[in-house]
Formats: structure tokens, C-alpha cells, sequence
């Protein structure tokens, strides 16, 4: 299948009016998280009666959570996740939501918190040469990118692995990077705990199946929420192809090669398949699929100036693309929904959110690049961006102007720091 045709710009996402946004700043207390994951790999078919209340009282209660009122449209009838929620990028309110912190083993979605965590060290331009230790530890039928031994690569090429073709071995490298699966692990459940994803506990920084391992619909929205203020994350999660370094090799005449290959994304919302269209507006963000975890993904997606995350956790419904079907229907409820249903609950700031400075820079960019505007400064529309090394890129659209730091509730979480996201929605007309 041929690669979608892909233009970009970009747009900025504002907060107009912090005190409309003043329930964001309540943080939820530890107390409220639910117990400590059991140590089982296979969840079970039921949720517990006893869920966390982060976000508010009904997103800890079972079963589908929703305000229908005159002018709201009826939920989709054939969503069969055991766990789904939908929400407003920008203001945090959650529009609705099903089982939303059951805790369920998340697979490849966990990268998105690996990402949120490691992307920040490391400088794009940075090489690495693979030794034998980096690879070690993967498990068995782990998605690969292709990394080989003795070869090196740029920071940028590995996270292209891990966005595309959620590459674990690309994760293993950039951890050995990073000292260690083990301290990496550690560093994300203590980022996890920080952006008041209590319902996560990280065991392998892939999100392959492991005893213990669990997130939640919630917890993986918080995690997008928070990589997406990084612009560095924006342009990975909805890069659709790039080129990625292949083996060095000798050609027929003897002489030494390294040929690049082409790499998709695998997020069928935003690559398109045989039996789904690729989602007006849609900007990343990322899939997966284990045996325990069945497939799981997050998106977000923008549509007439209303940016939405939705998280979709194991459909039971085992059809071809079901994730993505499923998640395409909620956006479309969602779309709709905005601005006429009332909230259920809200996304949390994170703990000592009021503590941040807000300064120009403090979401640091990988090898310290901010996402920034100074006051008047203004960048044209990109209509056409090609990502670093060759990948064609939809999250490097700039179209920002300046003065654009926005302060939640009188707190210093900066929820959209700039965040501009693609501008599709306006480019193709393939959905109503």
C-alpha cells in the first residue's frame, strides 16, 4: 500500500480562560489511587468493584460514565473495550468513559511513558554504537525495527523505531543508553507516580507482558497529554514513514554500503489500511498488541479547533483493526459531543504542578531544545515538512505566534505548551 499523501501546518492550541480550567489545579490525593496491582499476568474479564477516583468520583465507578442530556448524541452501541475514555486535549475534561482506571496491561502504549521519560536526555544528532548487552532481555516475538549489532545509530533514528514500528529493540537500546532497563524502569514509574498515573506499575519499559505490569485508560491519557507538550514527541508519534539505516554491507563490487529501508507506522489511524481509512485530523499517538494486554492504543486528533485524546484498552471483539474502528467511532462521538455534554471528570495536573516556574523551556525538548515563543516572535505555516533523516513528518508544523505560555487556574501547568498539532482536519475531507 502506498504511503498516504501527507502536507502539514500547524496550529496554535490555546487556553483562552484559565479560571474556566480552576479544577484542574486540584491534584488527587494518593489515598484515592486503587490498591497495588496483584502480580498476575492475565487480567481478568470483570472490573473490581474498588477503582481510583483521580479525575473525580465517577471515573472510579464500573461501566460506561456519560451525561446524556438533550442535544447530546447517543454513545456508540457496539464499542466492546473493556475499557475506554475520551477526552478534551486542552481543558482536561473527560466527556466519558468506561471502566476508565481498570487496571489492564497497556503493551506497546506504555511507550508513550517510556518516551515522556528518556526523550528529553538525549540529543537528536547523539550515535550510539549497538553492543550485544543493548539487545539483551527482549522477549520473545518483541516487535523489532531492525537494530543490528556493531552498527550505530542517531537518537533520532531510535526513537523513529520506537514510534513506528514499536521497535523494542530500539527501547532496549535507548534504555542501555539511559543506564539500564532497571534505572529507566525505575524513572518511569517515578514519572508515572509524578503525573498522578497511579494506576501504572512498570515492569518492562516496552510494555511487553509482565507479571504486575498494568496502566489504565486514564493513566495512558495523562502520559499522551504529557509527551504531547514536547515537541519532539509530537513529530515522532505522527511521523506516517521514514528511512531507517539497514546493515553495512558489501555491494557486488566489493565496495562498502549501508542502505537505508522504509519504515511505516503502524498506528492504522493515521497510515491507513485495507479495511480503515486513515482519521480526518488525527496526530498520533500510539498502539499496541500482547497476548494478556490484547490491543490497545491512544490518539488524538483535531477537528475544527477541537483537539481530543481518546484511549481504547481490549476490545473483545477480535476483528481486523478493531482498536483503531472502535476508537475512530468514539472520536466521532466525541467531536460531536464537544461543547454540549458535561463532563464526568478531568484529567489531574501533575503533583506540584503549582510549584513549576512556567518558564519558556521547562518541558525540555530532547538534548534541550525548548518549545517556545518569545514575545512577538511568529513562525509561517510549514506546508510541506520533512522530518530529520529523511522521515516525512507531520508533527514539525510550526504556525505559532508568540506569548503563548498559558497558566492553568493560577498554576504553572503548562497543559498546552504550544502543542501544534497537524493540520489535517482542514486538508482532507475523506470523513465527514
Amino acid at each position: 500500500m502506498s504511503a498516504p499523501h501527507k502536507k502539514t501546518a500547524g496550529r496554535s492550541l490555546l487556553v483562552t480562560s484559565a479560571a474556566a480550567l480552576s479544577s484542574l489545579a486540584l491534584t488527587a490525593p494518593v489515598a484515592l489511587a486503587a490498591p497495588s496491582p496483584s502480580p498476575s499476568a492475565s487480567p481478568s474479564a470483570t472490573p473490581p468493584a474498588n477503582m481510583s477516583t483521580v479525575g473525580g468520583s465517577r471515573l472510579g465507578q464500573a461501566g460506561t460514565q456519560v451525561n446524556l442530556a438533550s442535544g447530546v448524541p447517543v454513545l456508540p452501541k457496539d464499542v466492546t473495550a473493556r475499557s475506554w475514555i475520551v477526552t478534551d486535549a486542552e481543558s482536561g475534561d473527560v466527556l466519558a468513559a468506561h471502566n476508565a482506571h481498570w487496571r489492564l496491561p497497556p503493551a506497546s502504549t506504555m511507550k508513550m511513558l517510556f518516551a515522556d521519560t528518556v526523550l528529553p536526555k538525549f540529543a537528536k544528532t547523539e550515535k550510539h554504537k549497538v553492543v550485544p548487552s543493548d539487545l539483551a532481555g527482549m522477549g520473545a516475538g518483541s516487535s523489532l525495527v531492525g537494530i543490528k549489532e556493531g552498527e550505530s545509530y542517531t537518537v533520532h533514528d531510535l526513537w523513529l523505531g520506537v514510534f513506528l514500528r514499536s521497535g523494542n529493540d530500539a527501547v532496549h537500546v535507548l534504555s542501555a543508553m539511559n543506564k539500564g532497563v532497571a534505572k529507566t524502569v525505575t524513572e518511569m514509574n517515578e514519572h508515572a507516580e509524578a503525573l498522578q498515573g497511579l494506576d501504572t506499575h512498570v515492569v518492562s519499559p516496552d510494555g511487553y507482558d509482565a507479571p504486575g505490569q498494568v496502566s489504565s485508560a486514564y493513566d495512558l491519557t495523562l502520559f499522551a497529554r504529557s509527551g504531547l507538550q514536547k515537541k519532539d514527541f509530537r513529530e515522532y508519534c505522527s511521523t506516517v514513514t521514514a528511512k531507517f539505516p539497514g546493515e553495512t554491507k558489501k555491494d557486488k563490487k566489493g565496495k562498502t554500503v549501508r542502505k537505508p529501508f522504509e519504515i511505516q507506522n503502524t498506528n492504522r489511524l493515521l497510515s491507513g489500511d485495507y479495511d480503515i481509512s486513515q482519521y480526518q485530523g488525527i496526530a498520533g499517538v500510539k498502539n499496541g498488541n500482547t497476548t494478556n494486554a490484547g490491543a490497545t492504543f491512544t490518539g488524538v486528533a483535531e477537528r475544527n479547533g477541537r483537539v481530543l485524546l481518546v484511549t481504547v484498552m481490549h476490545p473483545s471483539e477480535e476483528e481486523h483493526n478493531e482498536v483503531y474502528k472502535e476508537t475512530a467511532k468514539l472520536f466521532d462521538w466525541g467531536f460531536k459531543a464537544a461543547g454540549k455534554v458535561q463532563p464526568v471528570g478531568e484529567l489531574v495536573p501533575p503533583k506540584g504542578a503549582a510549584q513549576s516556574s512556567g518558564q519558556p523551556g521547562d518541558s525540555g525538548e530532547a538534548g534541550g531544545s525548548g518549545d517556545s515563543a518569545g514575545s512577538g516572535s511568529s513562525a509561517k505555516p510549514v506546508a510541506s515538512a520533512t522530518a530529520d533523516g529523511g522521515s516525512r513528518g507531520m508533527g514539525t508544523a510550526l504556525g505559532i505566534t508568540g506569548g503563548l505560555l498559558v497558566l492553568l487556574a493560577g498554576a504553572a501547568f503548562l497543559v498546552n505548551r504550544r502543542w501544534p498539532l497537524p493540520d489535517l482536519v482542514r486538508r482532507r475531507s475523506s470523513r465527514p
